[in-house]
């Protein structure tokens, strides 16, 4: 029987075969999970156990032949070392570590691991003698999916979790609001999901297009959804980071209690949920009301979601009404501020201070640093490395996610055939040559980067197999970034990183992701013929990004 390849990614640190012999999966296979490890346990079982119909029934500690689960302090805490012989051995330096070594062996275990029912029963399960040891490079390894402009049903949701969990990220970046929409129920003010969820029609393409789908477009989380999601994302050891957008990027949430807005320059009543994209001049209201009223939101978010972090925006965020508005200026003035930058950082810090005082750290994009950045927030380096290297020399924490290198929104390639283009090509061998750590760090300095994410910004991503095609298989090489310790970007070998992605192609096949094929979209991911897109412009941009 012929030892499963070990096409693993993201690569691991060490992989040492040990022999010629073989370890076979049997239907009789035990599961022994020492103390700790029952819930990777349950995921084997649901998951692997239910894809190659082998039930995995307990076992004794003595058990032969058997999958064996345990923790080892003595590990990193997500680290692991996994062990086939006789048995298989997955230890961990937490539960984490041990889930991450079951996924390991999910991949060893062939395609078939990776379907939701057993398509062979009568296949042989084998993997080859051998000791992989591993540990993540990063602490946070993120990926952004914006829910805001285009909707994604709760099941969808799922699903994306569990292909984060396929691919060892740990951080699930939940973009809930924006102007196009509010995706969170907020009990004390209702309207925000009853007005602010839906818009009665949407910009097709960019916003300098003159296409619109005419139909309403809407949707959100009830709070038992996101406790669900909540749930079902620590089952698999991601924690999941809510973003509530403020001071800019608030028309939906404007339009739902206009008394947000800034009443004094604009009629804030006649606002509707925004239809097209871009940057919006609708800000909030430098107002105690205003800070009351998010206090309540997040409130009720930090009692939905455990995470440490919470994302508060922050990003572009334009100050003409508060140039135009006399209660802007004249809290300004009450405050002994320089001006409107200052202005918002003073909204940054009061959420700062307030998120401090319940435990929990605001983190927030690099806009945040601009008249000032709150103590202890964290920085995320958007608009390229320079926002983080200025917080990481200043002392904050940093997580890199530079659009030039790792919004996977941007186009894979510049083909007339590629779905609406948005941004700089970016290849999949782009994204498996960046580098999250500036080099222009000192190794103190370097500490503060936590670990770095991937943006999907759903503008010109009307459902899940756009996502689909935009996110994969770019995000298997972003993993390897994020985990594995790879070389400096000009000597990763990107021809080995291809060659163990054929194998893992057919994982994805197995798990139904509507990938981007390396020879090019395939008939139903093509754009459709320039006479039917007529005015349906995308926003391409030519060469090279730069490295700012």
């Amino acid at each position: 029987m012929a030892k499963t390849s070990a096409d693993l990614i993201p690569a691991p640190l060490s992989v040492e075969d040990t022999g010629d012999r073989t370890f076979v999966l049997a239907v009789d296979t035990a599961l022994v999970a020492g103390p700790g490890t029952e819930g990777v346990a349950h995921w084997l079982r649901s998951t692997v156990g239910t894809a190659l119909a082998r039930p995995l029934p307990p076992g004794e500690p003595g058990a032969e032949r058997a999958v064996r689960l345990r923790v080892d302090p003595a590990l990193a805490p997500e680290g692991y070392r996994l062990t086939v012989a006789d048995s298989v051995e997955i230890a961990g330096g937490s539960a984490a570590g041990v889930f991450w070594g079951a996924q390991t062996l999910r991949q060893l275990l062939g395609p078939d691991a990776f379907r939701r029912a057993c398509a062979d029963t009568g296949a042989a399960r084998g993997i080859g003698w051998r000791v992989i040891e591993d540990a993540p490079r990063f602490g946070w390894r993120g990926m952004l999916l914006d829910v805001s402009r285009y909707f994604m049903p709760k099941e969808g949701v799922l699903r994306q979790l569990d292909l984060l969990a396929a691919h060892k990220l740990n951080v699930f970046h939940f973009h809930l609001t924006d102007d196009q929409g509010w995706r969170i129920e907020i009990l004390r003010h209702p309207r925000l999901t009853e007005v602010g969820s839906w818009r009665a029609r949407t910009k097709y393409g960019h916003r300098a297009s003159e296409l619109w789908d005419e139909k309403p477009h809407g949707g959100f989380y009830t709070q038992d959804d996101i406790r669900e999601i909540v749930a079902y994302a620590a089952e698999r050891h991601i924690t999941v980071v809510p973003e509530i957008d403020l001071p800019g990027h608030s028309q939906a949430a404007i339009s739902a209690y206009p008394e947000l807005g800034n009443t004094d320059v604009v009629d804030t009543a006649a606002l509707s949920v925004w239809d097209t994209w871009g940057v919006n001049p609708n800000i909030l209201a430098p107002t105690e009301d205003v800070l009351r009223f998010y206090e309540g939101v997040l409130e009720e978010v930090l009692a939905l979601f455990p995470s440490r972090f919470v994302h508060i925006g922050g990003d572009e965020c334009p100050k003409d009404q508060w140039k135009e508005s006399p209660t802007a200026q004249a809290r300004i003035r009450e405050l002994g501020l320089a001006g409107e930058d200052e202005l918002q950082s003073w909204f940054i810090r009061h959420f700062d201070r307030w998120l401090a005082d319940r435990g929990r750290r605001l983190i927030g994009w690099d806009e945040i640093l601009e008249g000032g950045l709150a103590p202890g927030a964290t920085v995320s380096s958007w608009r390229g490395y320079r926002g983080g290297v200025e917080a990481a020399r200043a002392g904050h924490d940093v997580v890199m996610c530079p659009e030039q290198q790792v919004y996977l929104d941007h186009r894979q390639a510049d083909g007339p055939d590629e779905p609406m283009p948005i941004g700089y090509v970016r290849t999949l061998e782009d994204v498996y040559r960046f580098e999250p750590v500036p080099p222009q760090l000192t190794p103190e300095e370097a500490a503060h980067v936590l670990g770095t994410q991937a943006n999907v910004w759903t503008e010109v991503m009307q459902g899940q197999g756009r996502v689909d095609y935009q996110v994969f298989p770019r995000l298997a090489a972003f993993a390897e970034v994020a985990w594995s310790a790879l070389p400096a970007p000009a000597e990763r070998d990107f021809t080995a990183f291809a060659g163990r992605m054929e194998t893992h192609y057919r994982r994805l096949d197995a798990l139904g992701v509507g990938y981007r094929p390396p020879g090019g979209p395939l008939p139903w991911q093509k754009r459709p013929a320039p006479e039917k897109m007529k005015g349906g412009l995308g926003r391409p941009i030519d060469g090279s990004p730069p490295n700012v």
